[in-house]
């Protein structure tokens, strides 16, 4: 891939765009890039933690199991995103899987080699920092509605919460979101069961508060679905 091309996707993540062209040139130097397809790991939980990728194209799946093999999902990443979020300046290990949803090119950098570009250029380090706050906030939102709401509105916020991160705006007011997503996976995100999903989404569909399309996409009424939960 050619470095201009690198250039314009870490300017698109919140951690390097706003630094300028000659700041970005050392961090340039260290990427590097690789093709995944779909149904590969890119590591698995557990793995030595060794490179920070930053998706170029394709989406990935980060989810962890549990002793007796379970998936739990802790998201889903889009292009322009990063990961891992976490093991920077610490010796550890991926603390999850990462599969490959969709055909990917990730551009990736060597842990040790940004740790140290990070040590020479705080101000870049100060901006990892508010991801990883952001992160962190996320986290505690999602878990906090584990404990807070029953099974029916963890999924309505689910749809929320993917409607904000994967939605596309229609022009009636309605967003579309793309049917990456099995029941199952659905399911893992919020630790129920695919029976649940498939019987509360079709109460909201009696409800009018989303729609499936011919092409398997759903259409979600997100104004009447926040109503619903507040």
């Amino acid at each position: 891939m050619h470095s201009l091309s690198i250039q314009g996707l870490l300017q698109k993540v919140p951690l390097f765009k706003d630094l300028t062209d000659e700041e970005m040139k050392p961090i340039i130097e260290l990427a590097q890039t690789r093709a995944y397809r779909k149904g590969t790991h890119i590591f698995m939980q557990g793995d030595p933690l060794t490179n920070v990728y930053f998706i170029h194209e394709g989406t990935i799946k980060i989810y962890k199991t549990d002793i007796h093999g379970k998936e739990q999902i802790v998201n889903i990443l889009q292009p322009g995103q990063m990961f891992p979020h976490q093991g920077f300046f610490r010796q550890d290990d991926y603390p999850a899987h990462a599969e490959v949803s969709q055909d990917a090119v990730l551009i990736y950098i060597p842990i040790q080699k940004f740790e140290t570009f990070l040590i020479n250029h705080p101000e870049i380090s100060v901006k990892l920092f508010r991801v990883l706050g952001d992160l962190i906030v996320d986290l505690q939102k999602r878990l906090g509605e584990q404990i807070l709401h029953n099974t029916y509105e963890q999924i309505v916020m689910l749809l929320l919460r993917l409607t904000d991160s994967h939605g596309i705006e229609t022009d009636d007011g309605k967003y579309k979101l793309k049917t990456n997503f099995t029941n199952r996976e659905l399911a893992n995100m919020i630790g129920s069961s695919r029976e649940t999903i498939s019987r509360t989404l079709t109460q909201l569909k009696k409800q009018n508060l989303i729609t499936t399309q011919q092409s398997g996409d759903i259409l979600i009424d997100k104004d009447a679905l926040e109503d619903e939960l507040f």
